[in-house]
C-alpha cells in the first residue's frame, strides 16, 4: 500500500489522522476524476473503424450466434472475454455508443488506480505521479477513445491485478499467501482471455520478483510455471487467429533480417512518443526498410547495447533504469514486428500497442522527478506540486485535444490523411463513409487516391465499382469488380457485387456463377446469399431462392429486404400466409420499406381487401414516389373501390416513371374502356401488345 508518512503527536500516542485530501481514497477519486476530465470528447463520440466487426455487426453480439459461440468457435478470436463483455453491454443498452465509451474510460481509470497500487507495492518513488502520467498521457487516447480497444483497458486491469497479488505472494507479508497466488493466477487467466498481448505476464512477474528480491528463487520460478503454460496457450491461439485473418499473406511476407531491423526501430519509436507525443496519428506511415543496408540495423544494435550496459550495472544506481528498460522491452515483445500480425500491412507501429509497455518509462520518469525534488530539500517540496501539476495538466490537455479526433469515422480518417497522405487504408475507409452518406463524387475521389497509393488494392477497386454504380454506369462498375477479382481471385465481396450487377443487366447465368464462386470462398457471405436468392428467383428457381434468402436471414436477422424478398417468392409458390408473415417481419424492422408494403398490399388484394391494400400502396408511394409498381397496384385497388378517376391518375404516374410498363398500359386501357373512352383505351392496349 502507498502510505503517507505518519505524524506522531508531541508526547507520543496515536498518529494524527491525515487530512482527507491526503487519504488514499480521495487521491484515487482525484485520479479517476482527472482521467474522466481528459476524455470529455468521447461522450459525444460514436463507433469507428472495426467496431462494426467486433461489436455492431458481430453475429455473436447482434446476430444469430451468441455467448456459446464466443467461447467455442473461431468467433472467439483471441479476446473472448472482451467479446463477452460486449455481449453483456449490448444486452444492457443496445448499440448506444455512450455507455461503451463510459465503460472504457472507467476501465482506464481503474487501471491507473491499480498501477498506483502496484508501483507502491514495489516501493517505486512517486508511484501516484507515475500512475497519473500514464493515465493522462496522450499516447493512451487511441486505447481509451476507441471502443474496440476495450481489449487493452480490460486486459490491463486484470494484468495489474495479477501483478498486485503476485507481488503480495512474493513478499510473504501475509499468511494468506496461497490465496494471493491463486488470485494472481486467476487474474492472469482473465487478462490473457481479454487480449493475447498479456502473454508477457510471466516475464513481467519475474521482473517484479527480481526487483523485490534481487534474484529469482526456486519458489518464484515454480510459481511462474502455470502462468507460462497459460501464456503459451494464449500465444498459440493468437498466432492461429492471425493466420486465419491473413497475417501471413504472401504479399506481406518479410525476411528475418528485415524483422530484426524493424524491431529496433519500433522500440525507439515508442520511447520517443512517450518523451515527445507529437504528432500522434491513428495510422503512422509504414516504413520501408532495406535489410541489405547496414544502417538499417543501427536502432537494433543501440537497443542491444543499451540493454547490455544496463544489465552490467543493474546492481548499482542504474538498477531502476534497467528495470524500466527491461520491462518496456518485455512488454513490447508481441508488437516488435518479429512475428506477423494483420495490422503490419498498414503500419509497423500504433499508439495502442504500447499501452502496457508505457508504464515502465513513465514510472521511471516519475521516480526520477520525485528523487530530484527530494534532493532539493524544502525548495523541492515547494516546486514539486507546481512542476508536476503543470506537467500533468499539460499532457491532460494534449489528451483532451487528441480525443476530438475520435468523434466519428469521417473526422478520424480526415485527421489521419492530413498527417499521413499516403495511407491507402484511410482513403478507402473515408471513401466508404462518404459513399454511405451519399457523397458519391467525394467517395470516388477517395477510392482513386487509395489506388494511387496502392495500385493492387482490391478492396478499393471493389469500392470504386460500388461508387461508379451509383452514378448509373454499370459497365464501368463491372470493369472495376473484374479488376478487383484479377488482383485477388478470393475476393468474395467483389464477386458478389459483380453478380448483383450482372443480374441487374439480365445476365442471370453469369450472375449465378459469380455468386456461387463468392459463396465457395466465403460461405457465410450475407450479400452473396441475398444476391443469389434474387438471381434464382429471377430465373424461376424458387426453391433455391428460398434456401438462400433463409440463409441470409440466419446470418443477419435484421435484413428487412431479405424478409421481403423471401415473402415474395413464398407468395409465388402460393404460400400466402407464410408470405404475409415475412412481409410483416420486414416492416417491423423498416416500416417504410416499399417492397414489403407493396407485397403485403398484394396479399391483401388476394384476400379481397382492396381498401387495406390501397393504404399500404399509398405508404409505399410516400416512401418512394418513383415506385411504378406501387402506383400501378394502387390503381388496381382504387378501381375495385370504385374510384376510377384516381386509378387512372396512378396508372399514368406509373407509366410516366416506366413508359414500357406493359401491365400498367393494360390496366389503364381497361379503366379507360370502362369509362367509355374507347379510343384512348385502344391506344393503351396497343402499347401493351407484344412487339
Amino acid at each position: 500500500m502507498i502510505r503517507e508518512p505518519e505524524r506522531m503527536p508531541r508526547g507520543g500516542g496515536a498518529a494524527a489522522p491525515l487530512p482527507f485530501w491526503r487519504t488514499e481514497w480521495f487521491l484515487a477519486l482525484l485520479l479517476v476524476f482527472a482521467t474522466f476530465a481528459a476524455y470529455q470528447h468521447v461522450w459525444r463520440a460514436g463507433f469507428i473503424w472495426d467496431d462494426d466487426m467486433h461489436l455492431t455487426r458481430n453475429p455473436c453480439i447482434v446476430g444469430p450466434q451468441g455467448l456459446a459461440d464466443i467461447w467455442t468457435s473461431r468467433a472467439a478470436r483471441y479476446f473472448p472475454l472482451v467479446l463477452t463483455t460486449f455481449w453483456v453491454e449490448h444486452a444492457a443498452w443496445g448499440l448506444n455508443p455512450l455507455p461503451y465509451h463510459v465503460v472504457n474510460v472507467l476501465m482506464h481509470a481503474a487501471c491507473a488506480v491499480a498501477l498506483w497500487k502496484v508501483l507502491g507495492r514495489l516501493r517505486v518513488p512517486g508511484a501516484l505521479l507515475g500512475a497519473a502520467l500514464w493515465a493522462l498521457h496522450p499516447v493512451q487516447v487511441e486505447s481509451v477513445a476507441w471502443i474496440t480497444e476495450l481489449k487493452n483497458t480490460q486486459s490491463c486491469l486484470f494484468y495489474l491485478l495479477s501483478a498486485q497479488f503476485f507481488v503480495k505472494w512474493v513478499s510473504g507479508e501475509s499468511r494468506r499467501g496461497s490465496w494471493h497466488y491463486a488470485l494472481a493466477l486467476f487474474f492472469a487467466a482473465l487478462a490473457m482471455a481479454s487480449k493475447s498481448s498479456t502473454v508477457v505476464l510471466p516475464l513481467v512477474l519475474g521482473l517484479c520478483a527480481w526487483w523485490m528480491q534481487g534474484k529469482l528463487g526456486r519458489r518464484v520460478v515454480a510459481g511462474l510455471v502455470p502462468v507460462l503454460v497459460m501464456s503459451a496457450s494464449s500465444g498459440v491461439l493468437s498466432l492461429w487467429t492471425q493466420h486465419l485473418e491473413g497475417a501471413n499473406a504472401p504479399e506481406w511476407t518479410r525476411g528475418v533480417p528485415e524483422r530484426v531491423a524493424v524491431a529496433g526501430r519500433v522500440f525507439w519509436f515508442y520511447l520517443g512518443k512517450l518523451a515527445w507525443p507529437h504528432p500522434l496519428m491513428f495510422v503512422y506511415p509504414r516504413w520501408s526498410v532495406d535489410a541489405t543496408d547496414p544502417v538499417s540495423y543501427i536502432p537494433t544494435a543501440a537497443l542491444c547495447a543499451g540493454l547490455i550496459v544496463l544489465w552490467r550495472y543493474r546492481g548499482g544506481r542504474l538498477r531502476p533504469a534497467f528495470f524500466a528498460f527491461a520491462y518496456f522491452l518485455v512488454a513490447l515483445l508481441p508488437v516488435l514486428c518479429l512475428l506477423d500480425q494483420y495490422y503490419w500491412r498498414y503500419s509497423f507501429v500504433g499508439d495502442h500497442f504500447q499501452y502496457l509497455a508505457s508504464m515502465g518509462p513513465l514510472a521511471l520518469a516519475a521516480a526520477g522527478l520525485t528523487a530530484a525534488f527530494g534532493a532539493l530539500g524544502r525548495p523541492g517540496q515547494i516546486l514539486k506540486p507546481i512542476v508536476c501539476g503543470g506537467l500533468l495538466a499539460g499532457i491532460a490537455v494534449l489528451s483532451w485535444r487528441q480525443g476530438a479526433e475520435y468523434g466519428d469515422e469521417d473526422t478520424l480518417w480526415r485527421a489521419t490523411i492530413a498527417l499521413n497522405p499516403g495511407c491507402w487504408m484511410a482513403h478507402n475507409n473515408l471513401g466508404s463513409s462518404y459513399l454511405d452518406a451519399g457523397r458519391v463524387d467525394e467517395a470516388i475521389g477517395q477510392f482513386q487516391a487509395a489506388l494511387r497509393a496502392r495500385p493492387d488494392f482490391a478492396d478499393a477497386e471493389d469500392n470504386l465499382g460500388n461508387a461508379v454504380l451509383r452514378t448509373g454506369n454499370a459497365d464501368e462498375a463491372i470493369a472495376h469488380y473484374r479488376k478487383a477479382i484479377g488482383i485477388d481471385p478470393e475476393d468474395a465481396e467483389a464477386r458478389s457485387n459483380l453478380g448483383a450487377v450482372l443480374l441487374g443487366q439480365g445476365r442471370v447465368d453469369e450472375a449465378v456463377d459469380q455468386l456461387q464462386r463468392a459463396l465457395a470462398i466465403k460461405p457465410d457471405s450475407l450479400d452473396a446469399h441475398y444476391n443469389l436468392g434474387n438471381a434464382l428467383a429471377g430465373s424461376g428457381r424458387i426453391d433455391g431462392a428460398i434456401t438462400h434468402f433463409k440463409r441470409a436471414l440466419e446470418i443477419d436477422p435484421g435484413k428487412a429486404d431479405a424478409y421481403s424478398n423471401l415473402g415474395e417468392v413464398l407468395l409465388r409458390k402460393g404460400r400466402t400466409g407464410d408470405a404475409a408473415a415475412q412481409f410483416e417481419r420486414a416492416l417491423a424492422i423498416n416500416p417504410r420499406l416499399p417492397s414489403a408494403l407493396v407485397n403485403l398490399g398484394n396479399v391483401l388484394m388476394r384476400e379481397g381487401k382492396p381498401g387495406e391494400a390501397a393504404a399500404l400502396y399509398l405508404q409505399a408511394i410516400q416512401a418512394s414516389p418513383d415506385d411504378a409498381e406501387a402506383h400501378n397496384n394502387l390503381g388496381v385497388a382504387l378501381m375495385q373501390e370504385g374510384r376510377p378517376d384516381e386509378a387512372i391518375a396512378h396508372y399514368r404516374k406509373a407509366l410516366g416513371i416506366n413508359p414500357g410498363y406493359t401491365e400498367a398500359h393494360r390496366n389503364l386501357g381497361n379503366a379507360l374502356f370502362k369509362e367509355g373512352r374507347v379510343d384512348e383505351a385502344d391506344a393503351q392496349f396497343q402499347q401493351a401488345a407484344p412487339r
